[in-house]
C-alpha cells in the first residue's frame, strides 16, 4: 500500500509521534497528496530553517489543495494580514526584528525572573490547597499570559476576550484549515487589531514603561514602524508571548510526571534546570510544524523539491530522530548534553525572538514545581485537538 501521512488518523493526538518516526523511515521527504511536502529527518529540518527561503505565500507557485479557489487573498487568512515578522522576508524582516528588539531586549526578559517566580509560587500555593488540580488551569495558561499582558500593559477588563480571540487566531498555523475556520480566524484578526490599535492609541497620549512604549519610541537612523506594522507587531508579541509557552510548560510538567527519576534528578540537581528546559523542549515540542515557500530548487534524500513549493518542516520529528539523537532518542534525559541543539525555538533569521522569555518562564516552573511536588500523579489528560501547537488542554494531576 502507498503510504500517505495523515494527522488526522485515530490516536495522533494523543501520541502523534510513532506517526513521525514512521514518516521518518519511509518517506523523510514527502510530497503529500494534498500538494505540499513535508521534511522530517534532523539535519534537513535544520538546514531548511537556516536556509534564506520566503515565508511570504504570495511565492507559491505550487500551491496545496487547500489553498486553491478560496476567494480570499491568502494574507486574509493570517494573523496580522501577513504584517508580522512571521509572515516577512528579510531585508524588511530584519528592519521589522531589529526595531521590535529594540523593547523586547534580554536586559528586560532577565528583569522578569522576580515577577516570574512570585507568579509560578502562587500558583503552586493555590495546586496544593487543592490537592487534585488542571495544571493548565491554575500554571501553564495563567503564567505566560499574565507575563506578556504586564509587558505589553493590555488593560486586565479585556483579558477574557483577548484569550478568546488569541486562540482562535492561532489557529491559523494549523495545517489545512477549513472555510468556516477560516472565517472565525478573519474575524477575530479584525476584532482583536481594532482592539489593540485603540491601545496603542492610548498609548501615545499616556506612555509608559511597559513594551507598548518602547515599540512606540524604537527608532534605528531614520526608520521606525508604521502604523499597520506596528499593531501586527504587537498582535505577534502577545500571541506568540503565552500560546506556545503554555505548551511548554504543560508538555514539560506532564512529562515529568510521568518520568519521577529524571523529576528526581532536576530536584536533587538545580543546576539541570536550563538543560532540563532544553530537554523538554525537544521530548515534546510546544510547536510541532514550521512551513517554508522554497525560492529554488530544493534537494532533500535525493529528492528534488521544485522552486515555489509549500514545505513543511516536522519539527517534532526531527526533536526524536535517532539518526542525530542516538537510539534513546525517544527518552526523556535531562542531562542530555546536546539537549541545546534541538530545532523547537527555530534557526537562522527567523529563530524565536521570545525564546529567553519562554525558557526563563519554563526554568522557573520546572524546578520549582518538582521541589514543590515530589509525588505528583497524573489523573487526566485530554489534548487539544491541534496537529501543530499542540499540548494538553486539561493536565489534572494529584498533589501534595
Amino acid at each position: 500500500m502507498t503510504f500517505v501521512f495523515d494527522p488526522f488518523a485515530d490516536g495522533f493526538g494523543d501520541d502523534p509521534y510513532p506517526h513521525y518516526a514512521k514518516l521518518r523511515e519511509i518517506a523523510p521527504a514527502y510530497h503529500h497528496p494534498l500538494g505540499f511536502w513535508l521534511l522530517s529527518r534532523f539535519d534537513d529540518v535544520v538546514r531548511l530553517q537556516r536556509a534564506s527561503h520566503s515565508v511570504d505565500e504570495r511565492d507559491l507557485t505550487h500551491v496545496p489543495l487547500w489553498k486553491r479557489d478560496t476567494g480570499v487573498p491568502p494574507s486574509e487568512n493570517r494573523p496580522m494580514r501577513g504584517l508580522s515578522m512571521l509572515d516577512q522576508n528579510p531585508p524588511n524582516h530584519t528592519r521589522l526584528r531589529r526595531l521590535v528588539s529594540q523593547a523586547f531586549t534580554r536586559r528586560a526578559v532577565d528583569a522578569l525572573e522576580p515577577r516570574i517566580g512570585e507568579l509560578v509560587d502562587e500558583a503552586l500555593d493555590r495546586m496544593a490547597a487543592k490537592g487534585e488540580v488542571d495544571v493548565v488551569a491554575e500554571l501553564a495558561f495563567p503564567l505566560p499570559f499574565t507575563v506578556i499582558s504586564e509587558m505589553l500593559g493590555t488593560p486586565a477588563v479585556a483579558h477574557d476576550r483577548l484569550r478568546e480571540l488569541t486562540g482562535t487566531l492561532v489557529r491559523a498555523l494549523e495545517p489545512m484549515p477549513s472555510p468556516s475556520l477560516h472565517a472565525e480566524i478573519r474575524a477575530a484578526n479584525k476584532e482583536l487589531t481594532e482592539i489593540i490599535r485603540e491601545l496603542i492609541d492610548g498609548k501615545r497620549t499616556r506612555p509608559g514603561d511597559e513594551l507598548i512604549t518602547g515599540l512606540l519610541a524604537a527608532r534605528h537612523e531614520s526608520d521606525a514602524l508604521t502604523g499597520d506594522e506596528l499593531v501586527a507587531q504587537v498582535m505577534f508579541l502577545y500571541i506568540a508571548g503565552h500560546e506556545t509557552t503554555v505548551n511548554l510548560l504543560a508538555n514539560g510538567i506532564l512529562a515529568l510526571a510521568r518520568d519521577p527519576g529524571q523529576a528526581r534528578r532536576l530536584r536533587e540537581d538545580p543546576k539541570l534546570a536550563a538543560n532540563a528546559v532544553e530537554e523538554l523542549s525537544r521530548y515534546d515540542s510546544s510547536v510541532h510544524l514550521m512551513r517554508r515557500i522554497t525560492r529554488e530548487p530544493l534537494s532533500v534524500q535525493g529528492v528534488e523539491i521544485p522552486a515555489g513549493s509549500y514545505v513543511i518542516a516536522c519539527i517534532a520529528a526531527a526533536n526524536r530522530d535517532p539518526g542525530f539523537w542516538g537510539q534513546d532518542a525517544d527518552e526523556l534525559r535531562l542531562d542530555r548534553s546536546d539537549a541545546h541543539r534541538n530545532v523547537s525555538f527555530g534557526a537562522g533569521a527567523h529563530h524565536c525572538l521570545g525564546a529567553p522569555l519562554a525558557r526563563l518562564e519554563a526554568r522557573i516552573a520546572f524546578s520549582r514545581f518538582v521541589r514543590r511536588f515530589p509525588e505528583a500523579v497524573v489523573e487526566r489528560v485530554r489534548w487539544n485537538g491541534r496537529i501543530n501547537v499542540r499540548g494538553p488542554a486539561e493536565l489534572t494531576l494529584a498533589v501534595r
